[in-house]
């Protein structure tokens, strides 16, 4: 895991080394103070997630970091797809000599792409999957949500929007499947967020796995706020609600979690067992033992192409609905994001679960 964390900063670093000196050459012409201000606001730019994150525990300066932040995470995509443009527009070149500009091209396709990556990823869409099963002694409705990062990106007047839009689903429950903290309880905490989840309504309850942002925000901090809030935290425990048993178990950071078996010996013999794992790796595990619902989220499906190859090619299934034997997979694209506020070629989610009583 270290070396591939040094390896992707290398890159990073390479990467915006060579935009760098594409951008110094083409400014060869501007004047001084334009180029070292352009040199300034570049470096800056590149530096910014990591002076942000470093800052993520300090209090004072919360504007300052949620700007980094913002703008740093911003630059990662920006990167990312100034790099393929310009691969693209140098082969234009290549093959059209007359083609010059190329790198301006670049950058145009670029911005392009980021404003109408932010515009998708403010519009969730609303996935239903219907279910019966003699299972169950009444219907029910379960909205589930996982990814919401609320911190520094998913800011308060977000955490709002969300807000209405569940209720309005008029959810019987209501799931969290992991990383409902981002990198930091601390803006939470700021920014009063644990007044608008109590806005929160499900009749039967709100429940919420653990993910591993939690453990990177301070996972007992996290369980403590939380406790003032109507999520009730599962943690490698189970609520039964008359016929439904949800388990929640906690994530993968905890390598003392229990199993999926022992966790099953903990469910009401003939119960509908619907299991939150933010993780997607035990799906086969939830099929062996006859779960009826698995729902994970974490991979953000890649958040933007072509990362959602890479996230397709490490998880068996790393998005949407699958079913395994008798098991109705779920893996969410998560409800907001880390860091970059963009999808490009995913889709921020929220999935309502219509489950009934099977039909005579």
């Amino acid at each position: 895991m270290i070396v591939g964390m040094i390896a992707t900063l290398l890159l990073y670093l390479g990467a915006n080394i060579y935009l760098f000196i594409r951008f110094w050459q083409a400014l060869s012409t501007a004047p001084s103070v334009v180029r070292v201000a352009f040199a300034t606001l570049f470096w800056l730019s590149a530096l910014a997630l990591f002076i942000s994150f470093a800052m993520r525990h300090h209090s004072g300066a919360e504007s300052l970091q949620r700007m980094l932040f913002a703008f740093g995470s911003a630059w990662l995509v920006f990167v990312l797809y100034m790099i393929l443009s310009t691969i693209v527009v140098d082969i234009l070149h290549l093959v059209f000599p007359a083609f010059r500009y190329g790198l301006w091209y670049a950058l145009g396709v670029t911005l392009l792409l980021l404003v109408g990556g932010w515009v998708n990823y403010r519009n969730p869409r609303v996935e239903t999957i219907n279910i019966e099963s003699d299972k169950l002694s009444k219907s029910i409705r379960i909205v589930a949500i996982s990814d919401v990062h609320l911190g520094y990106g998913t800011t308060r007047p977000m955490l709002e929007r969300y807000v209405e839009k569940i209720n309005s689903l008029e959810p019987d429950v209501l799931v969290i499947v992991g990383d409902l903290i981002d990198n930091s309880i601390h803006p939470v905490k700021q920014a009063y967020m644990g007044e608008v989840l109590g806005r929160l309504r499900a009749q039967k309850g709100i429940y919420m796995a653990l993910g591993n942002h939690e453990y990177i925000s301070g996972v007992e901090e996290c369980l403590d706020y939380l406790s003032s809030t109507p999520v009730q935290v599962l943690r490698d425990s189970v609520v039964q609600l008359n016929s439904v048993a949800i388990i929640g178990r906690d994530d993968r950071m905890n390598r003392r979690r229990k199993s999926v078996d022992e966790l099953i010996t903990k469910v009401h013999e003939g119960s509908f067992t619907l299991l939150l794992d933010h993780q997607p790796y035990d799906i086969a595990t939830s099929e062996r033992l006859g779960l009826d619902i698995h729902i994970s989220g974490h991979t953000h499906r890649g958040q933007v192409w072509p990362l959602n190859w890479l996230t397709d090619a490490i998880y068996e299934q790393s998005h949407g609905y699958r079913k395994w034997g008798a098991t109705h997979a779920y893996v969410m694209q998560g409800l907001s994001l880390w860091g970059p506020p963009f999808r490009i070629g995913t889709r921020s989610e929220i999935v309502v679960f219509n489950l009934a009583t099977a039909r005579n």
